[in-house]
C-alpha cells in the first residue's frame, strides 16, 4: 500500500477483511479452493494454532514439498508484478533525491543497491516461514502477524510461547503506525505541492526554462492548506468499498506513471558538472537517508497477500526478485539522477525543484492528484485493524454514526500530526526509521531464527540473521533520534517548503 509505498496496497486490493475459517483437515486442502474473504490481511485476529502435527526436522516447508493451490480466477503472473511495483512505488521515491545528499553520491546508491538486497532477502524470509506454518498446521494462508505468532510459539522459551499472541499485536501496531504515518507524508506533501503551485500562479507561463526568475506571490502557511484538505480527506476516508477504492487506485497509478515519465525527460537534461558533490556526506546526516531509504522499500507488507492471490504460487519467488529489481533500478536512477541535476539545492520532493511553468505545475498537480486518492487505499488497513472492534461494542443502530465518527477522528489525527511536522523530508525519515525499518529489517530474521532454531540452524545463517536485526535496530534508533533532533532545529521556509536552518 501503497507510500504508495507503500505496504497496505496491495493488502488492501487483494484481500477483503475477515475472520479466518477455521483450519482445514489436512484431506480437504488440495481441493478447496481458498477464497479473499478467507483470511484477515491485517494481523487483528488473536488466534491460536490448531491441529498442529508433531514438531521435528521432518515438518519443515520445503519448496518442493510444499503445495499452494491458487484461485482459479486469482491474479496472474503480470498482474501480481505490476501489484508488486505499486506497493513499492510511492511518495518515498521522490524524496529519495533529498535522501542522498544525505549520504554522498557514492555512498548513497551504494546503500540503496545493499537495502535494496537486503528487503528482498527479508521479504523471501517471510514467505519462507509462511509457508513452513502453512505446512505444519495445514493452513490456506498465514500473515504477517499470524507468522511472528507461531514463530514465538515455536521457540525453546516458555515465557515466548505463553506471550506469543503479543507477536501478532507488536506486528499490528506497527502496520497501524506505517500506515497513518504514511496519511501524514501525504498531507504533508499535498500541502508543499498545492502551496508552491498556487503561489506561482499568477507567473505561470509555458516557458520552462529552469533560469527564469519567477515572482512568487504570497500565499497561505502550508499549515492551513492541510487543514483546507482535511475535509475533502474526511469525505473520501468515507468509502468504504474495495471495489470503488479499486477505481481510484488505477487513476492514480497512471496519474503518477505520467507524472514520472515527465520528471524523467527534464532531470536528464543539462545535468551540470558533479564534481563539487560530497562522494561520502556527513555521517550525522545519514541516519535522516537510512529512514528514507527504508521509508521507500518498504513493501513487505504487500509480498504474502500477493503470493496468495496467485493463480500460479510457485511463479512468485521469481516475480519478487524481479519487481523487486525494478523498484532497486529505479529508486538508484532518480535519486542520481536527481541529486545530480539539482544538486545541494534539492529539496523534500524532487517535484518542487520543477520549473514553475505550466507543464511542470500540471505535473505537480497530476502527482498530488494521485497521492490523494492513494491517501484512502493507505488509510483502509488501519481503519479495518481499528474501528470494527470497537463498533462492535455499540449496538447494530449507532454503529454506522461510531464508524463515521471514528474515521473522522483518524484522518483528523494524520492532519494534526502533519500539521505539528510540516516538513516533509523529516516526516518521511521518522516514519521510516520508527516503524518501516522494525517491519522490512528487524522482525524477518528474528522470525526466521525463531522458527528454525529448534531444528538446527548453522551458527552462520544465525549470525546472519542477528547482523540484518542489529543493522535495523541501530538505524530504528539513530534514524528516530536525529530525526526528532532535525525536528527541533528552527526551519526556515523556502519557496514555500520548510528546510532545516544550518
Amino acid at each position: 500500500m501503497a507510500d504508495a509505498k507503500e505496504p497496505g496496497l496491495g493488502a488492501v486490493e487483494l484481500g477483503s477483511p475477515g475472520v479466518p475459517d477455521a483450519a482445514p483437515s489436512p484431506g480437504t486442502m488440495s481441493t478447496r479452493r481458498l477464497r479473499s474473504e478467507d483470511y484477515n490481511d491485517y494481523s487483528s485476529t488473536d488466534v491460536t494454532p490448531e491441529g498442529s502435527p508433531p514438531g521435528g526436522i521432518n515438518g519443515f516447508a520445503h519448496p518442493e514439498s510444499y503445495q499452494r493451490f491458487g484461485e482459479t480466477n486469482g491474479t496472474t503472473w503480470y498482474q501480481t508484478l505490476i501489484h508488486l511495483l505499486k506497493g513499492n512505488i510511492g511518495t518515498g521515491l521522490l524524496g529519495l533525491p533529498l535522501a542522498l545528499k544525505n549520504a554522498g553520491i557514492l555512498l548513497g546508491p551504494l546503500s540503496l543497491l545493499v537495502m535494496g538486497i537486503v528487503a528482498v532477502h527479508c521479504m523471501s524470509i517471510l514467505v519462507k516461514c509462511a509457508h513452513h506454518f502453512c505446512y505444519r498446521f495445514q493452513k490456506q494462508f498465514v500473515d504477517y502477524g499470524g507468522a511472528v505468532m507461531y514463530g514465538l510459539e515455536s521457540t525453546p522459551s516458555a515465557w515466548l510461547r505463553t506471550h506469543a499472541v503479543w507477536g501478532r499485536r507488536v506486528v499490528g501496531l506497527f502496520l497501524i503506525l506505517t500506515q497513518l504515518g504514511f496519511c501524514c507524508v501525504y498531507f504533508v506533501f499535498l500541502a508543499d505541492n498545492l502551496r508552491q503551485v498556487v503561489s506561482a500562479a499568477n507567473d505561470t507561463t509555458t516557458d520552462c526554462n529552469s533560469n527564469r526568475t519567477v515572482a512568487l506571490t504570497p500565499t497561505m502557511d502550508s499549515r492551513l492548506y492541510m487543514l483546507s484538505l482535511l475535509p475533502f480527506v474526511v469525505l473520501l476516508s468515507f468509502i468504504q468499498n474495495l471495489k470503488v477504492l479499486s477505481i481510484f487506485s488505477m487513476l492514480a497509478n497512471v496519474a503518477m506513471l505520467v507524472s514520472l515519465v515527465v520528471i524523467y525527460q527534464y532531470i536528464v537534461r543539462d545535468i551540470p558538472d558533479p564534481s563539487n558533490l560530497p562522494l561520502v556526506a556527513a555521517w550525522k546526516t545519514y541516519p535522516l537517508f537510512f529512514g528514507t531509504a527504508i521509508f521507500a522499500f518498504e513493501g513487505i507488507g504487500v509480498v504474502l497477500p500477493l503470493e496468495n492471490k496467485m493463480k500460479n504460487p510457485r511463479q512468485f519467488p521469481v516475480i519478487l526478485y524481479v519487481g523487486m529489481t525494478i523498484v532497486t533500478i529505479l529508486y538508484i536512477s532518480l535519486s542520481v539522477l536527481g541529486y545530480l541535476r539539482f544538486g545541494a539545492s534539492i529539496q523534500a520532493s524532487i517535484t518542487l525543484n520543477l520549473p514553475n511553468c505550466w507543464l511542470y505545475q500540471a505535473v505537480k498537480l497530476l502527482f498530488s492528484f494521485g497521492i490523494f486518492f492513494t491517501y484512502a487505499v493507505q488509510f483502509y488497513v488501519p481503519a479495518e485493524i481499528i474501528i470494527p472492534p470497537l463498533v462492535a461494542r455499540v449496538s447494530e443502530r449507532w454503529g454506522w454514526v461510531v464508524n463515521l465518527l471514528l474515521r473522522v477522528a483518524l484522518v483528523s489525527v494524520t492532519c494534526v500530526l502533519a500539521i505539528l511536522i510540516p516538513r516533509l523530508d523529516i516526516v518521511i525519515s521518522l516514519v521510516g526509521s520508527v516503524s518501516s525499518s522494525a517491519l522490512a529489517l528487524i522482525f524477518p530474521p528474528l522470525l526466521e531464527i525463531a522458527t528454525y532454531y529448534v531444528e538446527g540452524m548453522h551458527p552462520l545463517l544465525i549470525a546472519k540473521d542477528v547482523a540484518i536485526s542489529l543493522i535495523g535496530f541501530v538505524g530504528f534508533v539513530v534514524g528516530t533520534y536525529e530525526a526528532l533532533v532535525e525536528l527541533a532545529t528552527p526551519a526556515a521556509v523556502i519557496n514555500g517548503t520548510s528546510v532545516s536552518a544550518q
